[in-house]
């Protein structure tokens, strides 16, 4: 039997240590709600938890200018909507205006009417989204995903460039012949109308399945990323009842160990 050397005690005490390290882990682990708290734990898992994050990020970020996307096309066919009603009261007090028991003066006021729609049109052309113009005809690309590919949404053309819309606007129905000729530019105005309405509605639903894709997709990586980084509260928790009675039993021993070496003093009694 010896004194100054207390093998038990220097076991029990690394058995000690032991159990209280993973004591603290399992403790970290509750109070975080993550499995790694710290890089040690499990580097890979880290390093792939870290791209997901970044990429889950990119795709917010995507989200974000899809969906802006969808609202400047939203706020187009609002704009499209009015013209199509002023285009279509234009069309009709073009017809009035051929009748023949009308006078020059019942026309004038027919006329009348007639500019202040056009104005209205040539107005709304001028209109912007967030500074951008909403009718300047100029594609505009969207980025769609993580890896910012693009969409190219179709542009509206409503500015002066554009001669079906201008002549139609700029027509004078105070003659018959005249009225005949603004009806032949409003119906070819609202049959560009018509089919610039429907590239609208094209881009909103290309938009929207992009939308929708980038949804699906963050929900599928946030599950990914929870398989490796998430705590399993259920197994964690018996984990820290096993670790709890490890250290309880193995401070218990090694308070036993320490007092080994007291026995000795029965020899020299």
């Amino acid at each position: 039997m010896v004194i100054n050397t207390n093998l038990s005690a220097q076991n029990a005490a690394t058995l000690l240590m032991h159990s209280s390290a993973n004591l603290s882990m399992s403790l970290q682990r509750l109070s975080s709600g993550s499995k790694i708290t710290s890089p040690a734990d499990d580097s890979a898992g880290l390093a792939v938890s870290m791209k997901l994050n970044a990429q889950m990020a990119r795709i917010n970020a995507a989200s974000n200018n899809v969906n802006n996307a969808i609202s400047f096309s939203q706020t187009q066919d609002g704009y499209v909507q009015q013209l199509n009603s002023a285009f279509s009261r234009m069309s009709e007090l073009s017809v009035l205006a051929q009748d023949v028991t009308k006078t020059t003066s019942d026309r004038a006021l027919y006329q009348q009417e007639f500019t202040a729609l056009g104005s209205y049109i040539n107005n709304v052309a001028t209109k912007d989204f967030n500074g951008v113009s909403l009718f300047a005809g100029t594609p505009l690309n969207v980025t769609t995903d993580s890896e910012a590919n693009l969409f190219t949404m179709k542009g509206i053309d409503l500015s002066s460039t554009n001669t079906t819309y201008s002549t139609a606007t700029a027509d004078d129905i105070t003659t018959i012949t005249g009225a005949r000729t603004a009806l032949t530019d409003v119906k070819a105005a609202i049959s560009q109308l018509a089919s610039d309405r429907a590239n609208i509605g094209s881009n909103e639903e290309s938009l929207s399945y992009y939308s929708n894709q980038l949804s699906t997709l963050k929900n599928n990586l946030s599950a990914a990323n929870s398989q490796i980084t998430d705590v399993d509260v259920a197994t964690e928790s018996t984990t820290y009842a096993k670790q709890n009675i490890l250290v309880q039993t193995g401070t218990a021993m090694l308070a036993q160990a320490n007092a080994l070496p007291q026995s000795v003093l029965k020899l020299l009694g």
